[in-house]
């Protein structure tokens, strides 16, 4: 018998949490890495292997799948702090017209504080929703894949679009929309450009109308066709707020949820952000057709949109990823944040048995990988999946003394990362980001951000 070659990588002594389907666990463990795939898995002590296998050493730490963050709008981490206590629409309506000043450069200075941020609290995955493309702003699809390729997450950006102005009784102002044919063009040259299907893509595209009070249903039913004509998924905002419910009542004379199903935006290919207010036939049509949710609860809270009826969606077998959001309606963007408060949120309107540690920590892995079609590639540790790891310490003050090592990690503080690997090329050690330089990119987006606000 052939002897099996030594792997490239060996991460052992850690407690490894896989989240595979039937939640394997060890409480001393190890995995192999070979090239960007995960080689094997134990327990116990891990094989011997000889010095040219480079070796983590995970021993106070537990090793979980990266992050997978299911919505966020990375050019608003240079718009921070603004209308904190505001409600969307009021919101939006303030930042829109500082939006309408972004350009190229300022969307790749965005772009790269906010993944550095991601990075650094276990995101591997994320996902992007950009809307707004000012006329003058240069290729902002492509400022935020550059950075997203220099920071090293794997990279969901979603060409997102507005149509409606004020002036057709839209909520963006005129000046930030663009026309159809317009938005279909540039669409399709993004597919063409970046998108990848392949196993280990690390840029997919997908298509991304903003929300029923900033886009045409014409819009809507000519994205859904090009994206299913291109096999790219589709996404947008639905059922945030009480306002957004309002407007489509009076607007279309039906729920936000009844607009998708009429404009054929429901499906297997199709995710929601927020998905707050959902009555009970939404959440059945959700799942019979297997269209998923992005849950952003920090934002919600943020916002003040509600509670989503998370438990509700993940009984009935909706899909059912975790985002932070834009940062301008969560400023810390901290992806270990978000199983946690998902689990409160969910257990403050359901009782303490809504959600599990365990169910929490699976929305932030394989719910978001399945949300985005790759629930075969990423999301759980095991053989042959792509190697995006987070290993975190646990051997700190803060967590010492709490023994099982998933509660230490989702309800304790966030805790520092060891390690995080994406494509299984290490991005962060010992909480700092290796790929860029986190102090050049914080002073970059300093300096942004008073540009942008001084024009605004």
């Amino acid at each position: 018998m052939a002897a099996v070659s030594a792997p490239d990588l060996l991460i052992a002594g850690c407690a490894v949490v896989t989240v595979d389907a039937v939640g394997t666990e060890y409480r001393d463990g190890w995995v192999t890495v070979r090239g960007n795939r995960i080689d094997a898995i134990g327990a116990g002590a891990p094989p011997e292997f000889g010095p040219s296998v480079a070796r983590i050493d995970g021993r106070g730490c537990v090793l979980t799948p990266g992050l997978v963050n299911t919505h966020h709008h990375l050019y608003q981490w240079i718009t921070r702090g603004l209308a904190a206590d505001n409600t969307l629409f009021e919101w939006l309506t303030t930042l829109y017209p500082v939006w309408a000043r972004i350009d190229e450069k300022s969307v790749r200075v965005a772009a790269t504080g906010a993944l550095i941020s991601l990075a650094r609290s276990g995101c591997t995955t994320s996902s992007d929703h950009h809307y707004v493309f000012p006329r003058s702003g240069g290729d902002l699809l492509a400022a935020e894949i550059g950075a997203a390729s220099a920071v090293g997450l794997r990279f969901h950006p979603a060409r997102g679009s507005m149509d409606l102005g004020q002036s057709k009784g839209g909520l963006p102002p005129d000046d930030v929309v663009e026309s159809i044919d317009d938005i279909l063009a540039a669409s399709s040259a993004a597919i063409e450009q970046w998108h990848d299907p392949s196993f280990d893509a690390m840029v997919r595209i997908a298509l991304a109308p903003c929300s029923p009070f900033s886009v045409t249903a014409d819009l809507m039913r000519e994205s859904a066709a090009l994206a299913r004509s291109a096999g790219v998924r589709l996404h947008t905002h639905l059922a945030e707020t009480v306002d957004e419910q309002d407007f489509c009542r009076s607007s279309f004379g039906c729920t936000p949820a009844q607009y998708m199903e009429q404009l054929g935006w429901l499906g297997d290919d199709v995710w929601f952000a927020h998905a707050v207010h959902l009555d009970d036939p939404a959440i059945a049509a959700m799942a019979r057709t297997g269209t998923g949710v992005a849950h952003c609860p920090t934002s919600n809270g943020r916002l003040g949109a509600g509670i989503a009826r998370t438990a509700d969606l993940v009984a009935a077998g909706v899909p059912v990823g975790l985002g932070v959001d834009g940062a301008a309606s969560n400023e810390s963007s901290s992806m270990i944040e978000e199983p946690r408060n998902a689990l409160l949120y969910a257990r403050a309107v359901g009782g303490p048995r809504a959600m599990t540690v365990r169910a929490a920590l699976e929305l932030a892995t394989m719910g978001g990988a399945r949300v985005l079609g790759r629930a075969a590639e990423i999301g759980s540790i095991e053989p042959g999946k792509l190697a995006d790891l987070a290993l975190w310490r646990l051997d700190t003050p803060a967590h010492a003394g709490i023994e099982d090592p998933v509660v230490a990690l989702v309800l304790g503080s966030a805790p520092p990362l060891a390690a995080l690997l994406v494509d299984g090329r290490e991005v962060v050690r010992d909480g700092v980001v290796t790929t860029v330089d986190e102090a050049s990119a914080g002073a970059d987006v300093a300096q942004a951000q008073a540009t942008l606000l001084a024009g605004a």
